[in-house]
């Protein structure tokens, strides 16, 4: 019986090693062409905290794209290639980077290196093995940089919101702390909450990682994953709350030194902790009640 590309086994490291031949002058092509913007940009704006994300979405969707590689090797075994549209994205890839690298239009630049990728992929082995390696190609849309006008129309709301939060979570916990705008003034100090701390980058950086812990841990259950994406946004909301409360306190108890200084990138671990967690004990939550669900479907149908 002839085995389709969908149940046919991935091909061992063997296989990887006889296909490098194949792929060494593309990864050189892309080295060459790629290099000096990830440079330009790690010595920009990924060096600023509003985009300091953007180094660790690449490294993260390189990863799954090495981890899918196996299964896209096996997705395009006896598969043509899709020449038209892989030529057709191609020339579009090549003619946003010229255009970004020529005039400094970054998310130009830095959305071409995504165009390239899917164009090789499907140059190379076909359409089917692009559905494989579909999630890793969408996970680089967050680390493109937003235009300012959209990042300032939508940062100002959600920095009111988290101030608001903040002032009166903390007033009730019997804090000495008022709010006016998105200043927030506790005992002797004043502090603003800015950009980075409650923006609309910090809120995509969450979300991507929400959507990276449900591709590795990949749930079976519908209702388990739609569910969880659905709260990865509250969940961000809260992360974002949850720093900005700590750097308060941190200025409060120690001084307007503590609060910019060091403690200030620690408040930002404290973020990505504090999401980490809230989205695993959710999931945790979820599993349980996907397992209760399934227990009483099974003792009616008995």
């Amino acid at each position: 019986m002839e085995q389709t590309a969908a149940t046919m086994p991935a091909p061992g490291l063997s296989g990887l090693k006889a296909a490098a031949p194949r792929w060494w002058p593309v990864v050189l092509g892309m080295l060459i062409l790629y290099v000096p913007t990830f440079y330009d940009m790690a010595n920009g704006i990924w060096s600023t905290e509003e985009q300091a994300h953007g180094p660790i979405i690449l490294g993260l969707a390189l990863w799954l794209l090495y981890r899918n590689w196996m299964p896209m090797l096996a997705a395009s075994a006896g598969v043509q290639p899709s020449y038209r549209s892989g030529w057709a994205v191609l020339v579009v890839g090549l003619l946003a980077y010229i255009a970004g690298r020529s005039q400094g239009i970054l998310i130009f630049e830095l959305g071409s290196f995504l165009w390239l990728l899917t164009a090789t992929i499907l140059l190379m082995c076909g359409a089917r093995a692009l559905r494989v390696q579909w999630f890793p190609l969408f996970f680089m849309l967050f680390m493109l940089p937003l235009p300012g006008d959209i990042v300032s129309a939508l940062t100002l709301p959600m920095k009111m919101a988290v101030s608001y939060v903040t002032e009166h979570v903390l007033y009730a916990l019997g804090f000495p702390i008022a709010r006016m705008g998105v200043i927030l003034q506790i005992g002797q100090y004043q502090l603003m909450v800015a950009d980075a701390c409650a923006g609309l980058q910090t809120l995509l950086t969450l979300e991507s990682l929400g959507l990276f812990y449900l591709n590795v841990v990949r749930h079976t259950s519908a209702l388990r994953n739609t569910t969880l994406a659905l709260l990865i946004i509250p969940i961000s909301f809260t992360a974002n709350v949850i720093r900005v409360m700590t750097l308060t306190l941190i200025t409060y108890y120690f001084g307007d030194a503590a609060g910019q200084g060091f403690l200030h990138g620690f408040a930002g671990m404290v973020l990505f902790i504090s999401a980490l967690v809230l989205i695993i004990g959710l999931d945790t939550l979820l599993q349980w009640i996907v397992a209760l669900r399934q227990r009483r479907a099974k003792e009616t149908s008995l």
